[in-house]
C-alpha cells in the first residue's frame, strides 16, 4: 500500500510540474510575440537539473518544484534624471536595493536589444503577457473540471427513495448506530407506505424536478398531513404522510442546526451522470467565486492553520495548505478503496482546484505576484489614456522598481506562511478519511 502513496505523491508533483509549466508559457508566448527578449524560461527553483538553450531562450528544470519563472530582459526602467544612466553611488539603504536591482535587470541588455527591453513595450502587452500566466492555470482548471464532469460524471442525488427509515431517532442516536426497537415511534415515509424505488414527483401540489426540492418542500412544510404525489413502478399514485417537526443540519452550514424542520425520513437515491457544458461552465463560475471568498479569508484561516500545527487544534478541511499538503492527498487517494475511475476523478479534481487557487492568488496585486505586474500595467494605461484625454504630455513608463521595498516585504511573509502551511501539513495534514 506504500508504494501506491508515493505513487500518487509522485503523480500529484508530476501534475504540478505541467501545471507550472503551462502557466510559464502563458508569459512566453504572448512575450515572444511581443518581440520582449526572454533569457531563460525555468520550471522550478534552486539549482539547475536540467536545460537546454534554443535559440535566445535556455529552457531548463530545477531542483524545487515550487514554482517557475521566465526572465526577460530590461523589466525596469533606467532612472530619467540621468540622461538614461544610474547613479554610481545611490543614497540611502532603500534606493541601493533599487538601484542595485536596476543595473542587474539591465546587464542582459545587448545593443540592439533597446526596442526588446520589457518595461519600453506598450501597457496593454505588459498586461497580456504578465495576465497569460494566471489565464493558463483557469484554462487548465476547466479543462480539468469539465473532464471530471463530462467525462467521469459527478455524483446526482435524485428524488427517488432509496431506503425507508423505519423509525424515528434522534441524531445521537442515528450517530450511534441504534436500532428500531418497540419504543420507537415508525417514520411518517414507513407509516405512509413510502417504498424504495419510489419517485416523488410533487409534494403539497407543487412539483418536484429535484432532490433539492423535495428537501425545501419538506422542511419548510414543518409537521403537519401532505399529499405525496408518486411514480412507482411506471405508475403515478398520490401518498398521505403526516410530517413530524425535527431539529435537522442546516442545508447551509451543516455545523448549525435548523429547529423544528418538517422530517419525512427517506433517504435519496444517489447516482453517477455525466453533465454537459452548461453545467461545467456554472460549475466552473460558482468555483471560482467560491475560490475568490476563500482568497478574502486567507488571513483568517491562516489563524486557525496555526492553532492546529501548534496547539493541535483539528484541521479544518477547507483549510489552505501547500503543495505538500495538496501531495499527501493525492497519495491518499491513490492508496484508498475507490475504483481506478473514482480516484482519476478525484485526482483531477484536485490538480484542477489546486490550478484555480494558483491562478486566483497570482491576481492578488502585489509584487513579486503577476498581480503586481498585471497592476503596474493598468495603472499606466490609466495615466496615459487621462494625459491622452486631457492633451497633456505622456507620462513615462511606470517604475515598478520603486516597489521594491514592499516586494521584499511582500516575499518574506510568504516565506513565512508557506513554512507554515508546509509544517501543518506534516505535523496536522488534511485527510480524506479519519
Amino acid at each position: 500500500m506504500s508504494w501506491l502513496i508515493v505513487a500518487g505523491f509522485l503523480t500529484f508533483f508530476l501534475g504540478l510540474a505541467l501545471s507550472i509549466a503551462l502557466h510559464e508559457l502563458g508569459h512566453l508566448i504572448p512575450a515572444k510575440l511581443f518581440g520582449v527578449r526572454v533569457t531563460q524560461y525555468m520550471v522550478g527553483f534552486g539549482p539547475t537539473l536540467w536545460s537546454r538553450r534554443r535559440g535566445e531562450t535556455e529552457y531548463g528544470l530545477k531542483w524545487i518544484p515550487f514554482g517557475g519563472y521566465i526572465r526577460m530582459v530590461g523589466p525596469f526602467p533606467p532612472r530619467p534624471d540621468d540622461g538614461g544612466k544610474l547613479r554610481s553611488m545611490p543614497t540611502g539603504p532603500w534606493q541601493g536595493l533599487i538601484e542595485s536591482a536596476r543595473q542587474a535587470s539591465l546587464e542582459d541588455v545587448r545593443p540592439g536589444d533597446e526596442d526588446r527591453v520589457l518595461y519600453r513595450k506598450p501597457w496593454w502587452q505588459r498586461f497580456i503577457i504578465f495576465i497569460g500566466g494566471p489565464l493558463m492555470n483557469f484554462v487548465l482548471a476547466f479543462a480539468l473540471f469539465s473532464l471530471v464532469f463530462m467525462g467521469f460524471g459527478i455524483e446526482v442525488t435524485k428524488p427517488t427513495v432509496a431506503k425507508v427509515s423505519e423509525c424515528v431517532m434522534t441524531l445521537a442516536q442515528e450517530a450511534q448506530g441504534q436500532k428500531c426497537g418497540p419504543s420507537f415511534k415508525p417514520t411518517p415515509a414507513a407509516q405512509a407506505g413510502l417504498r424504495t424505488n419510489d419517485t416523488i414527483v410533487s409534494f403539497a401540489g407543487r412539483p418536484v424536478r429535484t432532490w433539492e426540492d423535495a428537501t425545501r418542500l419538506i422542511r419548510s412544510h414543518g409537521a403537519g398531513p401532505v399529499a405525496i404525489g408518486i411514480v412507482r413502478d411506471g405508475k403515478s399514485t398520490t401518498l398521505n404522510a403526516t410530517l413530524i417537526a425535527q431539529d435537522r443540519p442546516s442545508l447551509a452550514d451543516p455545523t448549525k442546526m435548523d429547529k423544528n424542520v418538517g422530517f419525512l425520513g427517506i433517504t435519496p437515491l444517489i447516482v453517477v451522470e455525466k453533465q454537459g457544458p452548461g453545467y461545467a461552465v456554472g460549475r466552473m463560475w460558482d468555483m471560482t467565486a467560491r475560490t475568490a471568498q476563500a482568497l478574502v479569508q486567507f488571513p483568517q484561516k491562516i489563524v486557525g492553520v496555526y492553532e492546529a500545527a501548534f496547539g493541535g487544534a483539528e484541521r479544518a478541511l477547507d483549510s489552505p495548505q501547500s503543495v505538500v499538503g495538496a501531495g499527501r492527498l493525492g497519495g491518499e487517494i491513490a492508496a484508498s478503496k475507490l475504483p481506478l475511475e473514482g480516484k482519476i476523478a478525484m485526482f483531477l479534481t484536485l490538480l484542477g482546484g489546486m490550478n484555480l487557487a494558483v491562478g486566483m492568488f497570482n491576481l492578488v496585486p502585489l509584487l513579486p505576484l503577476d498581480g503586481g505586474q498585471i497592476a503596474g500595467a493598468l495603472w499606466e494605461g490609466l495615466k496615459r489614456g487621462y494625459a491622452r484625454v486631457r492633451r497633456r504630455a505622456m507620462p513615462g513608463h511606470v517604475d515598478i522598481a520603486k516597489a521594491l521595498p514592499l516586494t521584499y516585504g511582500v516575499v518574506a511573509v510568504l516565506f513565512v506562511v508557506f513554512g507554515l502551511l508546509i509544517y501543518a501539513d506534516i505535523v496536522n495534514p488534511i485527510r480524506l478519511t479519519g
